[in-house]
């Protein structure tokens, strides 16, 4: 969906405009959990962030190393080196060598991370388990679509603002 001629966004009474202000309110609410999360274990956004790059990464059965998360979050090498400085500094990340390569460095998530992380994020997963029951399978894959949709469309518009 794109602003009119004029760079407007729709009227938010209409079906773009209602869904575009569903996002940002999911956006700002989510943000808002996480925050909680990283003030409890005195951690940075772009901490929580990282940590949330790592686990996407090695649930894809990918290894991270720090110019590869520097690189996901865009992140100068100095910011990335005190993101993991502080992850590693509170229990929640481990830097390791390739065995391979030891020239290499790899980023694993702690089980201490998982544990913490599980605790607290668990009772949002019911929530929203309950929630999404009454949505029928055909549903749930409208849903994915249109959630990988808005992903990819910020995601491309995110990329372009970058290259101005």
């Amino acid at each position: 969906m794109a602003a009119d001629a004029n760079g407007s966004l729709p009227n938010p009474e209409t079906a773009d405009g209602l869904l575009i202000r569903l996002l940002r309110q999911l956006t700002v609410e989510s943000a808002r959990f996480a925050e909680m999360f990283g003030e409890a274990h005195g951690l940075h956004r772009t901490d929580l962030n990282a940590l949330a790059v790592v686990m996407d990464a090695t649930r894809r059965g990918r290894r991270m190393s720090p110019g590869s998360l520097a690189a996901a979050l865009h992140l100068s090498p100095s910011a990335t080196t005190s993101a993991l400085d502080r992850l590693e500094a509170s229990g929640h990340l481990r830097r390791t060598r390739d065995p391979a390569d030891r020239r290499k460095i790899e980023l694993d998530m702690t089980e201490k991370a998982r544990r913490v992380g599980s605790g607290f994020f668990a009772p949002l997963a019911v929530e929203f388990g309950d929630r999404w029951r009454e949505f029928t399978p055909e549903e749930r894959a409208t849903i994915v679509r249109f959630l990988t949709a808005s992903i990819e469309a910020t995601v491309t518009v995110r990329g372009d603002l970058a290259k101005e």
